[in-house]
C-alpha cells in the first residue's frame, strides 16, 4: 500500500518502500551526522539489519584509498562483533592473484553485481577461492555490488548470510535499496579521511590539525620553543647529473626513510623536505626533545651506513651528509602570498641551525650542535667540544659541538 511507504521513482514507474527500508534509510540519512567513522556507521547498520530480520552474518566494505603506503582498505564486520576489522592492502596488491581472482576485480571493472549462494555446489559462474573461506565460516550466500561514489569513483560492499538458503527475494531488495544513501554517506566519510590524510603526509600530523582546526589564513601562528634539526644530502647534484633518475628517486627516498623514520619515531615533525634536504622540529612541550633528538640522529647514522652498504654493493659511492642543531623560540604558522601558504616555523633559532648545516662541509663533521642546544639537552659528555666559530648573521662567534653517535 502506498500509505505504508514513500513513493520513490524506478524505471518501471512508482513503487513504495516498504516500513524496514524507510526506518533504515531514516536512520542512514538522519541519525549518523555526528558518527566520524564509517566503520561504525557499518557494524551498526549490519545490528539493525539483524534486528530487522536480514540474516546478515558477514559484511565489508572496500575502498580505493589515496594514501603513500596503501592502495585500499576493507573495514569488515562479522555477526556477534561490536567492533569492525579494519585491513589495509599496499600498492601492488592490485597485480596479485588473489585480487585478480576475486568478486572485487569483477566489481571494480564494471559487474553490477556478484552473487553465489554458497550452499549450492552447482551454483553458476566462477567458483573464487574466497568462496571455499566463507563456507568454511559456515556462510551460506554471498553478494557484492557496487558503491558508486561522484566523479565515477567505484567502491565495493558485500554482504553474507548464515542461514540456511541464504538471503530472501526482499531481503535482496531491502539491501539494495540501501545501496545509494549508504554510497552517500560513505563518500563524506571517505573524503574528510582523504583530506586528513594528504595533510598529514604533506604537511605533517602537527601541521595538519592546526589546518583543519582553521589555521588558513597568513600570518597566524604561535611562538613556540623547539629543538631543530636540518639536514642535507652531500654532491646531490653530482649524483643526480651521474645517476639514471629512477636510480636517484630510489637514492633519496632510501635516504629520506633512513633519516625520517627515526625523527618521527622519537616524536620528531618534519615541516618539509627542501630537494635533497628536510627541516624537522621537536617541541620542547616534551621535557625529553632534545635527549629524543640526539636518539633519532644516532638511529639515522645507523641506517644511513646500512644504506650505503648498500649502495656500494650496487657499484654506487656512500652518500654523505649534514646535519646542524639547534634550539630557541620559533613563530609556527602561516607564511606565504595570498593564495599559496607553507606552514612552517621561522626564526633567527631556525637561521642558526641552517647555518650549522652549511658548517658541516667545512669542518667535515656530519652533525653539529650549538652550545646552547648542549646544555637544554645536558649531553656534553657525549660530544666533541670543537671550539668558537663565526656564523653568518650574528655578531658573536658560537661554541660548536661534534656528535658521532650514542656511546
Amino acid at each position: 500500500m502506498q500509505s505504508e511507504g514513500l513513493l520513490i521513482s524506478t524505471s518501471d514507474g512508482e513503487r513504495a518502500w516498504p516500513a524496514r527500508q524507510r526506518k533504515l534509510l531514516g536512520w542512514l540519512v538522519n541519525e549518523t551526522r555526528g558518527e566520524r567513522f564509517i566503520d561504525n556507521i557499518l557494524v551498526e547498520m549490519c545490528e539493525k539489519l539483524s534486528r530487522e530480520g536480514v540474516p546478515v552474518a558477514r559484511a565489508t566494505l572496500h575502498f580505493r584509498i589515496h594514501h603513500p603506503q596503501w592502495i585500499g582498505a576493507r573495514i569488515l564486520w562479522r555477526k556477534g562483533l561490536s567492533e569492525a576489522e579494519i585491513d589495509t592492502y599496499e600498492h601492488g596488491t592490485e597485480e596479485s592473484s588473489q585480487y585478480l581472482n576475486s568478486p572485487l576485480y569483477e566489481i571494480y571493472n564494471g559487474a553490477p553485481e556478484v552473487r553465489c549462494h554458497l550452499d549450492n555446489a552447482s551454483a553458476d559462474g566462477p567458483d573464487y577461492p574466497l568462496y571455499d573461506d566463507l563456507r568454511a565460516e559456515g556462510l551460506t550466500d554471498y553478494i557484492a555490488w557496487p558503491l558508486e561514489h561522484t566523479l565515477g569513483k567505484r567502491h565495493v560492499v558485500t554482504f553474507s548470510s548464515d542461514r540456511p538458503g541464504g538471503f530472501g527475494d526482499d531481503d535482496v531488495e531491502l539491501l539494495a535499496d540501501l545501496l545509494p544513501t549508504l554510497a552517500l554517506v560513505s563518500e563524506i566519510r571517505l573524503k574528510n579521511r582523504l583530506a586528513r590524510t594528504l595533510l598529514e603526509t604533506y604537511v605533517g600530523p602537527h601541521a595538519s590539525e592546526q589546518i583543519l582546526a582553521g589555521a588558513t589564513k597568513r600570518g597566524t601562528g604561535v611562538t613556540v620553543g623547539a629543538a631543530i634539526l636540518i639536514c642535507d644530502l652531500r654532491d646531490f647534484t653530482r649524483l643526480s647529473d651521474l645517476w639514471p633518475r629512477d636510480d636517484v628517486i630510489e637514492l633519496l627516498n632510501g635516504y629520506f626513510d633512513a633519516m625520517s623514520e627515526p625523527i618521527e619515531r622519537h616524536g620528531g615533525e618534519i615541516l618539509k623536505f627542501m630537494g635533497d634536504g628536510l627541516l624537522a622540529i621537536f617541541p620542547l612541550s616534551d621535557p625529553c626533545a632534545c635527549n629524543n633528538l640526539l636518539g633519532a640522529i644516532a638511529e639515522a647514522q645507523t641506517a644511513l651506513a646500512k644504506l650505503n652498504e648498500e649502495n656500494l654493493r650496487r657499484g654506487h659511492g656512500p652518500l654523505g651528509y649534514g646535519i646542524g642543531v639547534h634550539v630557541g623560540d620559533v613563530m609556527y604558522g602561516n607564511i606565504g602570498s595570498r593564495k599559496r601558504l607553507d606552514f612552517t616555523v621561522i626564526g633567527p633559532a631556525v637561521n642558526i641551525a641552517s647555518r650549522l648545516e652549511s658548517l658541516t662541509k667545512e669542518l667535515k663533521r656530519p652533525v653539529l650542535l650549538s652550545r646552547a642546544f648542549v646544555e637544554k639537552a645536558g649531553c656534553a659528555a657525549q660530544l666533541e667540544r670543537l671550539g668558537f666559530y663565526p656564523l653568518r648573521g650574528l655578531e658573536e662567534p658560537i661554541e660548536i659541538f661534534s656528535f658521532s653517535g650514542r656511546k
